[in-house]
């Protein structure tokens, strides 16, 4: 598909040579990126869109507590085990043509979520959304990164891509609250549905097929140990967020999970078509800025949850005010997200990518002053900025991975940033945020993980400044 830029300066011209305006997007690409984003964007939503809903909907269904966990483990558990499958899948067979089959199953899944008449059928339309999120992330994010060539062009794209993800979490938060008051719990799943329909029916129009030239075997075994350990780590975390660690069943997948991801890296190693290119793990780029979006994803969800749990249980803020809160979280992801880009082409993604780290993790560490019966503003404004940093660090450590990497391997790289991002978002409330719950007080706990998430945040942007500044 052509993109629009802008005439270069004949070589030889005399004189002082102008420097090329700003790349335009044609029409076509305006509508392409529109499409994609608004499946990125609705994946983002699906995250915690039902979260508020889950009393309501538990109480409807007859879920237990502990059932109601499986709402949400339903989802994580196909949605981040098998997004390196998938994009691997689309680089051979097709991104275009997957990208369109994730969607038909994302938005029959839904429609299942939203007429579920018991537990039974409500959660195996969990799981199949979980499974279509599975295929439409990666490809959606392959198909943009080869639809748009590396440099502004792309850094506008993915800027544009990373803001969207964002909003959409945080979207979600505040239209969960809204539907299920208004229209009850099930509206929360028909709005995916709805969507899922609105993006299927533009896209085969707008959406070029790409896959790999030479279509090797797929790496059967691989897939089939990274995506078991990847099941099984992501259901031991987020069973422990609920139980702790103490279950036979937690202890059993986490360390089932390990020894599968370890067997996984042995495979590749002796594979003549690995599902992941050790090389290309190996690239610093790579390793560092996937640890960057590792701690940024993971550090994020789990203050917005505790929060959540201090802006209504410590400052008996209603659900409608902590909305609020978090709307403004949203509109700062926005501005950062229209930011981002320019800064990164000033001074480039990885330098982008340490200093929003750095940034995030002491705005979370100002959250260190909020009290046990005040600090609404203090939590706005900290959060807020901390947000806007982690947009940055998402836009950038995107830029950062797949920079250099050539077309045939877009899908891969983008599974392996998709797969960082949802992992990160599944592990990080299982592995801080229980300690909120399991401290003496709420407060105490709170204190513990801002601490915890604010010295990760910072170790980590030092440590990926001082591993980029050796890559080639």
């Amino acid at each position: 598909m052509a993109i629009e830029t802008p005439t270069s300066v004949p070589a030889g011209t005399p004189g002082p040579v102008a420097h090329p305006a700003p790349p335009a997007l044609s029409g076509r690409a305006r509508l392409v990126l529109l499409v994609l984003c608004a499946a990125q964007f609705m994946v983002a939503l699906d995250f915690s869109v039902l979260n508020v809903a889950l009393p309501v909907l538990g109480e409807d269904l007859g879920l237990s507590r502990s059932g109601l966990q499986w709402a949400v483990t339903a989802f994580a558990l196909p949605s981040g085990g098998f997004l390196l499958l998938f994009g691997r899948i689309a680089d051979l067979y097709g991104r275009r043509r997957l990208f369109l089959s994730g969607l038909a199953v994302f938005g029959a899944s839904s429609l299942l979520a939203t007429m579920a008449w018991d537990p039974a059928s409500f959660l195996t339309g969990r799981a199949l959304q979980g499974l279509g999120a599975a295929v439409i992330v990666p490809t959606g994010m392959s198909l943009l990164t080869t639809t748009f060539p590396e440099g502004p062009l792309r850094d506008r794209a993915l800027g544009i891509s990373g803001t969207l993800l964002s909003l959409g979490f945080t979207t979600g938060m505040v239209a969960g609250g809204v539907l299920t008051d208004t229209l009850g719990w099930r509206s929360t799943m028909g709005l995916l549905s709805v969507a899922a329909v609105v993006v299927l029916a533009l896209a085969p129009k707008l959406l070029a097929e790409s896959r790999t030239p030479d279509r090797p075997k797929l790496d059967v075994p691989g897939a089939v140990t990274v995506t078991g350990g990847l099941l099984a780590l992501i259901y031991s975390l987020s069973t422990a967020a609920e139980r702790g660690f103490g279950g036979t069943d937690v202890r059993i997948t986490l360390v089932l999970g390990v020894a599968l991801l370890a067997a996984f890296v042995v495979v590749e190693s002796r594979s003549a078509a690995p599902l992941v290119s050790l090389p290309m793990l190996r690239r610093r780029t790579v390793a560092f800025g996937n640890l960057g979006g590792l701690a940024t994803f993971s550090m994020m969800s789990t203050i917005v949850f505790v929060l959540t749990l201090y802006l209504q249980d410590l400052l008996g803020l209603s659900a409608f005010g902590t909305g609020l809160v978090f709307g403004v979280q949203g509109l700062a992801s926005v501005a950062a997200g229209a930011f981002a880009p320019k800064v990164i082409g000033r001074i480039g993604a990885r330098r982008v990518l340490v200093f929003s780290l750095l940034g995030q993790g002491l705005f979370i560490g100002a959250l260190l002053g909020l009290g046990e019966d005040s600090g609404v503003w203090l939590a706005t404004v900290a959060v807020s900025l901390a947000s806007a940093c982690h947009l940055g660090a998402i836009i950038a450590y995107g830029l950062t991975v797949t920079s250099g990497v050539p077309d045939g391997e877009q899908g891969l790289a983008t599974g392996l940033v998709t797969t960082t991002q949802q992992v990160g978002i599944t592990i990080g409330i299982p592995l801080l945020g229980v300690l909120s719950t399991t401290q003496g007080s709420l407060f105490d706990g709170v204190r513990l993980v801002v601490t915890a998430a604010a010295v990760i945040l910072v170790a980590t942007g030092l440590a990926v400044g001082a591993g980029l500044r050796r890559a080639s």
